[in-house]
């Protein structure tokens, strides 16, 4: 089975950035898309950004297209989730996933990290 560990939440001040990297478990992480998901207390869980197999081609949600950038290494087995310009919107519970198809729909992917928490102050 995968499992998932993310990294890098903290608190940073607005305009500040962040990087985030989601370890992953196994040798079968290049045959995954990859996404990352943020949920704020009492709202629903949001795609924030989602990268195919190859790395090739990334999507993003519109709120964060130019600020946020993802990367995987596969030789690492690790996603990263880059973030610049960070706003105090943007402070939520991060979370990583791994799924067939890099679709912005939580009910896509079948492996979830814990979670690290984001917190930007104004």
């Amino acid at each position: 089975q995968v499992q998932l560990v993310e990294s890098g939440g903290g608190l940073v001040q607005a305009g500040g950035s962040l990087r985030l990297s989601c370890a992953a478990s196994g040798r079968t992480f290049s045959s995954y898309a990859m996404g990352w998901f943020r949920q704020a207390p009492g709202k629903e869980r949001e795609f924030v950004a989602s990268i195919i197999r190859s790395g090739g081609n990334t999507y993003y949600a519109d709120s964060v297209k130019g600020r946020f950038t993802i990367s995987r290494d596969n030789a690492k087995n690790t996603v990263y989730l880059q973030m610049n310009s960070l706003k105090p919107e943007d402070t939520a519970v991060y979370y990583c996933a791994a799924g067939r198809v890099p679709t912005t729909t939580p009910l896509a992917y079948n492996y979830w990290g814990q979670g690290t928490q984001v917190t930007v102050s104004s």
